[in-house]
């Protein structure tokens, strides 16, 4: 009598599932990569316009960056501006919300602070 070979691999219903799964974290990410990518810019913004000598060029400097770079979510107004010996420390926080599906959303919280010195 001969030995009969299991078969393996993944079912139907596995690879469906494993698909639906991917589908949905991929909707989630092509939504929030362009919030990342914001936050990115945000961030190399802050530390260009720390380098200006006054409370309201800093503000400005990050008002021209943020129309080049396409940032949506903070001004200048928003930013905080302390003096830490003779340069400013700039930092920011916001919130971005993606809707999900029904009364499903996805909340990011960004925070963001120059680098120290020069």
């Amino acid at each position: 009598m001969g030995l009969k070979s299991r078969q393996a691999g993944a079912s139907m219903f596995t690879i469906v599932l494993f698909l639906a799964v991917l589908g949905v974290l991929g909707a989630i990410g092509m939504q929030v990569f362009p919030s990342a990518v914001e936050y990115q810019a945000a961030l190399k913004a802050i530390n260009k316009a720390k380098d200006e000598s006054t409370v309201a060029g800093v503000r400005t400097a990050f008002d021209k960056a943020a129309d080049i770079n396409s940032i949506s979510s903070i001004q200048g107004k928003d930013l905080t501006v302390t003096k830490q010996g003779d340069t400013f420390l700039v930092s920011f926080a916001y919130e971005k919300e993606f809707h999900l599906a029904g009364p499903a959303w996805l909340t990011m919280k960004y925070e963001g602070q120059s680098r120290p010195g020069r």
